[in-house]
């Protein structure tokens, strides 16, 4: 198919309070809106979201929040001007043509190596405009048809139930992690690897880390629930890069382990920076890769070095990357699970459509799902009503799960239908 026509905008979405992670915090997230039109009149929209720190740390320290924004929106926009007169047969292969030039681009735009993750990023919106407009080309209604045969062995399964996951982050107070457990959520992302005085300082990250799982295991430690192997609720720890070391790390679940919550970490998430590349077999938890598996090779060479786990993104670093990665994943048996970017309700539902057909976690007997939005943004419940089927049983959690019925898999979470609010955006 030939690209004859592509529009991009965007809209700021303001966050109820600092978000934080990476030692640093944010305010709101740009959602950026690409539609691309065929040359046979066809039109697939895509949505993003331009998270600069999680993404690249560095372009954020060296800009303002609105420059860093302003520097990843402009690799969108070149990225959806090369599109117009593109031919390409998949969505797949429109990344492999846009992906080495946008990272270019933002090299010289940025004057400085920014991470594959960063041109990524910019790319989701194009990429997923890219597969509902691959659906409409090819008549297609149905996520598994729409993937092919040779992604569909790594997402196989059809859950009925995914445990929804929230985020535990820096200033989350006792009051509200045990309203969360009253609200039925079971299952806990939390954030560590903090900066308390923003000073770099390893041993006062760590005391604040130490003090932090202590607190929070003190509250969960005793609860009972049904959704996992041995009855307990699970931690999901991510340090996004901010321990230096395995000797670091090692002291952390030392100290873990001597409060009883080393059992109870079902995985760890990026504890290290990208370019630490030492062995890691010898730590005693799950550690996954997330910012650092940029690339199916990236996670082909984390795999080699000890990783155990991969958190795939496909609202952050694409679907059709995300396809490969999990692809090499089932090859060599690596649990995979998708994880958040504070996106919107619509992209949710891309991503529920990824992890409802990965196999479950170890230690879990459900799959799972992390989404934060919810948590964040001030307008949530407005954001709820933009995308298709607001009120189907699917669409929103329930007592920490997101059940999903026939109807879930019928309509492929609504990801083909189209979405009037977005449309006018791009009009």
């Amino acid at each position: 198919m030939k690209i004859k026509d592509a529009k991009i905008n965007f809209k700021k979405e303001s966050f109820k309070a600092p978000f934080g992670f990476k030692g640093k915090y944010v305010n709101g997230l740009w959602q950026v809106v690409v539609r691309l039109e065929s040359e046979k009149g066809n039109t697939g929209l895509g949505l993003g979201v331009q998270s600069v720190l999680w993404s690249d740390a560095g372009v954020f320290s060296r800009y303002s929040p609105e420059g860093g924004n302003a520097v990843m929106f402009l690799l969108t926009e070149y990225a959806v001007k090369n599109c117009v007169n593109t031919e390409f047969e998949n969505p797949l292969q429109l990344l492999d043509i846009l992906y080495p030039k946008v990272l270019e681009y933002g090299r010289h735009l940025t004057g400085c190596p920014i991470r594959e993750t960063f041109a990524l990023n910019a790319l989701v919106p194009i990429d997923l405009a890219a597969w509902q407009l691959y659906a409409a080309e090819n008549g297609i209604s149905d996520f598994d048809e729409m993937i092919g045969e040779k992604y569909r062995k790594a997402l196989s399964v059809k859950h009925e139930k995914l445990a929804c996951i929230p985020l535990v982050n820096y200033s989350l107070g006792e009051k509200e992690i045990l309203d969360l457990v009253k609200q039925g959520y079971f299952f806990f992302k939390i954030k560590v690897g903090n900066d308390p005085d923003k000073d770099g300082s390893v041993e006062k990250m760590l005391d604040w880390d130490k003090k932090r799982i202590r607190q929070i295991h003190e509250l969960l430690k005793d609860i009972e629930i049904p959704w996992t192997k041995d009855g307990k609720i699970p931690y999901y720890l991510d340090a996004n890069g901010r321990y230096p070391d395995k000797e670091s790390l090692k002291d952390f679940l030392d100290y873990a382990d001597s409060i009883g919550a080393l059992e109870r970490i079902i995985v760890f998430e990026e504890p290290f920076p990208e370019e630490y590349k030492e062995d890691i077999r010898d730590i005693p938890v799950p550690v996954a890769a997330d910012e650092s598996a940029h690339t199916v090779h990236d996670a082909i060479e984390r795999i080699g070095l000890g990783y155990k786990a991969i958190a795939l993104k496909p609202i952050a670093k694409t679907l059709s990357m995300s396809l490969q990665i999990a692809k090499v994943c089932k090859e060599n048996k690596i649990p995979c699970f998708c994880a958040d970017l504070t996106v919107p309700p619509l992209m949710v539902d891309w991503n529920k459509c990824v992890a409802a057909r990965l196999d479950p976690l170890p230690g879990m007997k459900i799959g799972v799902l992390e989404t934060n939005g919810h948590q964040n943004y001030k307008d949530w419940d407005q954001m709820l009503l933009y995308r298709p089927y607001p009120n189907s049983l699917w669409a929103v959690q329930k007592d920490g799960l997101f059940f999903l019925d026939d109807d879930f898999y019928e309509k492929s979470g609504g990801i083909f239908e189209k979405v009037p609010y977005y449309e006018e955006l791009v009009l």
